[in-house]
């Protein structure tokens, strides 16, 4: 079974510099096969696989020698995701594919762990320090420790310049002890759980205890000049307020529904079309921040 542990990375500035490098290199690999795979499938109606892409890699890396710096399996999970979203617009379940922006909020790459015959695999944890391909030992906020066979690892840097690492492991997930207990689960916006025992959840309403201080630096940030000093520090502000909201309302989605996982055999929840709901401009800022499908995924 697969499991993803998630931490924060303290990197040096020249680690953050080889991260952002490494970003930056994998978004133009990305975009530079989604040229070439379109223009393929128009002049012959075929696109041209994984295989194809890998290979063109190889000869591109001898013409722009920048692109040996950053991890190859890096570059290789580049086009690996780049095939995989062709498969799905192929099979219908997603858009085509769209060439990635360098403005994006939350970049990300990820590379492959390697286990050599002899040495060392090239991710590793050892305390509160993480081994990664080419960034060497990087210090980590560790919360618990890393079991399994590491496969991989996913390094992001979110909107206020933080750090943080997915390390995806195969491990055995011993299964929680059964129960007999069985619950039904009513989602509201004024109680935003409602058990079928009588027990009601009050909304934390983390949106509109922040509501005011984010309009206010809001409107700082749309009266300086885009780019600008004083336009970045708001938009740090910005970031930093919607960030602490996330955290919020997912510590408290995260304690609810682990607690009816453990303590419950059966969870019955309504089946609710969310994207639907809020259509409905009166509900919809109270549906939004209620988190009601981010809930029901965590179950």
């Amino acid at each position: 079974m697969y499991q993803a542990y998630r931490f924060r990375l303290y990197p040096t500035r020249t680690q953050e510099e080889l991260i952002n490098q490494t970003i930056g290199c994998c978004r133009f690999v990305y975009n530079h096969f989604l040229a070439e795979w379109n223009q393929a499938y128009e002049t012959t109606g075929k696109g041209l696989g994984y295989n194809e892409c890998s290979k063109r890699l190889t000869a591109l890396k001898k013409t722009l020698p920048w692109l040996k710096v950053p991890d190859s399996t890096a570059l290789q999970n580049a086009l690996q995701q780049l095939a995989e979203a062709f498969d799905r617009f192929f099979d219908g379940t997603a858009n085509a594919p769209r060439f990635k922006s360098k403005k994006h909020p939350n970049p990300s790459y990820t590379a492959q762990c390697n286990y050599p015959k002899k040495g060392r695999p090239s991710i590793e944890a050892d305390g509160h320090r993480l081994k990664l391909p080419k960034l060497g030992w990087v210090k980590f906020a560790k919360s618990r420790a890393v079991e399994g066979c590491i496969l991989s690892a996913t390094i992001r840097r979110n909107r206020t310049g933080k750090y943080f690492v997915s390390i995806l492991v195969e491990t055995e997930i011993p299964p929680l002890p059964a129960t007999d207990k069985q619950v039904g689960v009513d989602l509201g916006l004024k109680h935003i759980v409602v058990f079928s025992t009588g027990e009601k959840i009050e909304h934390p309403q983390y949106w509109r205890r922040y509501e005011e201080k984010l309009a206010y630096w809001q409107r700082v940030m749309a009266r300086r000049k885009p780019g600008g000093s004083n336009w970045q520090k708001a938009r740090l502000k910005v970031a930093k307020l919607h960030e602490k909201i996330a955290n919020c309302r997912n510590d408290f989605l995260h304690k609810w529904s682990t607690r009816l996982i453990c303590e419950n055999q059966v969870v019955c929840v309504e089946d609710l079309r969310v994207k639907n709901m809020q259509k409905n401009h009166k509900l919809a800022k109270g549906i939004s921040d209620s988190a009601w499908g981010r809930f029901l995924n965590m179950l």
